[in-house]
């Protein structure tokens, strides 16, 4: 009985133990954060006074405001809010084309073998180690010759390509293990190679589209370097409209209004991995037990 006793608290304590440790863990990772809401909703008068921890003696959403609507950005006055549109229109796009051109070549390297088919899997697979610098020039030619330099659409295009490596590995991986009778089976009954991925791969597909929707995302949202290197007026990117409203020199460094934008471009993505995120996990645990 004793033995038990001593068991049971041991249990409790190193339980305690445990949860402190994760406790310090998450205060650290949250105090950044902390930091920037506190001081975004601050006047500025009061950052200056040095104390970063304190809550706001005067609450303000107008950082929020000037840091959406009407910061000083380069040579205007426009704010973060062209730029995140921008941001979407590029994003989602190329998010959703990738993501659609890799479970098709999953489903093509998996279930439709052909002479060669692991050598064009490495060569895919190889374009998600090539580092951004290495593709500068190449692309800006491409762009250059397509007529697509500084727009939009050449933005499109340089995350779409560079996406599908890391969207047809994750869907390889997934589809690897799905049951290749079931696909010859509709093939006996006469389903053509769309509708076998339409009505039967694409329906068990979801929670491998949740992690690479949620992992494509969050890479070209948070891009800079394209962005910077591809952009043009009118399409520059948040991130680089970010870089800029912090860097500005015009008059005076108003670190409200940098807090309020940053979490404004941090925004998105933390929104998907709040709403998305369970399924996230949920879904790399399914690739990594079936590839």
């Amino acid at each position: 009985m004793i033995s038990q006793d001593n068991a049971v608290s041991g249990n409790k304590l190193t339980r305690a133990l445990i949860y402190s440790v994760l406790l310090i863990f998450l205060v650290y990772y949250l105090l950044p954060l902390y930091v920037m809401v506190v001081n975004s909703l601050k006047p500025l008068d009061e950052i200056r006074g040095g104390d970063l921890m304190a809550l706001p003696k005067l609450w303000t959403i107008e950082p929020w405001l000037s840091a959406w609507s009407s910061a000083q950005i380069g040579v205007e006055s426009t704010g973060l809010k062209p730029y995140f549109i921008n941001s979407i229109l590029i994003v989602v796009p190329a998010v959703f084309l990738s993501t659609v051109l890799g479970a098709l070549n999953g489903y093509v390297l998996t279930k439709w073998k052909f002479k060669g088919d692991g050598i064009v899997f490495g060569l895919m697979l190889l374009s998600c180690f090539i580092p951004f610098q290495i593709v500068l020039i190449p692309a800006a030619k491409v762009l250059g010759v397509l007529g697509l330099s500084g727009s939009i659409f050449g933005l499109i295009l340089i995350h779409l390509v560079y996406g599908i490596g890391f969207s047809t590995l994750f869907f390889r991986n997934y589809y690897a293990a799905f049951p290749t009778e079931l696909i010859k089976a509709a093939q006996i009954d006469g389903a053509t190679f769309f509708q076998i991925f339409r009505r039967i791969l694409l329906p068990s597909s979801g929670p491998i589209i949740v992690v690479t929707v949620i992992w494509q995302f969050t890479n070209q949202w948070n891009d800079f370097l394209f962005g910077a290197s591809f952009s043009g007026f009118g399409s520059t990117p948040m991130t680089v409209a970010l870089n800029n409203l912090v860097n500005s020199s015009h008059g005076v460094k108003e670190y409200n209004v940098h807090f309020a934008g940053a979490i404004l471009a941090a925004l998105p993505t933390l929104l998907v991995y709040i709403v998305a995120g369970k399924y996230f996990v949920r879904g790399l645990m399914a690739g990594a037990v079936k590839g």
